[in-house]
């Protein structure tokens, strides 16, 4: 498994999106990266609107949100109608791609859950530089940051001036 380390570069992966256009994941500028699992995962739904909630004051602060998952445009559309998030989402996140940040990647248990592999959850804070400052990965869909609480630690890191934390390779 490649494991993504603090402060290396975000990878300039690209991705399509709903409405047609790329996301790009890497690049200099605050970005707050959420892959989440797919249309099958309640639990991503809700995790959309508390981000939707949030994301004016992640714009205050200079940080946008990019949200992603390896679904297809046609299987994430209804999904993403269906919640609360309003911005652009990305689609159709490949394997090898998924292998490049480090993701969890789970095989669908049938058919109705998802049509092929899908990432778990992951969360990517990328500086203004284009470096990973943190990140957190899971395995399963209900281990996941509180958007507001890590809202509140990327002012408390930038207000503070903290280093890029977990870089020690023991």
């Amino acid at each position: 498994m490649n494991k993504m380390m603090p402060g290396t570069p975000m990878p300039m992966i690209e991705v399509d999106t709903l409405s047609g256009g790329k996301m790009q994941l890497g690049g200099k500028g605050w970005k707050f990266i959420v892959v989440y699992r797919g249309a099958h995962c309640p639990k991503c739904k809700d995790y959309l609107a508390k981000l939707e909630v949030l994301r004016a004051a992640y714009a205050a602060d200079g940080i946008e949100i990019l949200v992603l998952s390896a679904d297809s445009a046609d299987r994430a559309r209804p999904f993403i109608e269906d919640s609360e998030w309003t911005a652009e989402v990305g689609v159709d996140l490949s394997i090898p791609q998924m292998v490049e940040l480090g993701l969890y990647i789970s095989q669908p248990r049938d058919e109705q859950e998802a049509p092929r592999p899908f990432a778990e959850p992951a969360h990517y804070v990328v500086n203004d530089d284009g470096l990973v400052h943190m990140l957190d990965m899971s395995n399963v869909p209900f281990m996941r940051p509180d958007p507001e609480a890590l809202l509140a630690g990327i002012r408390f890191h930038r207000e503070k001036g903290f280093p890029i934390r977990g870089r020690l390779e023991a």
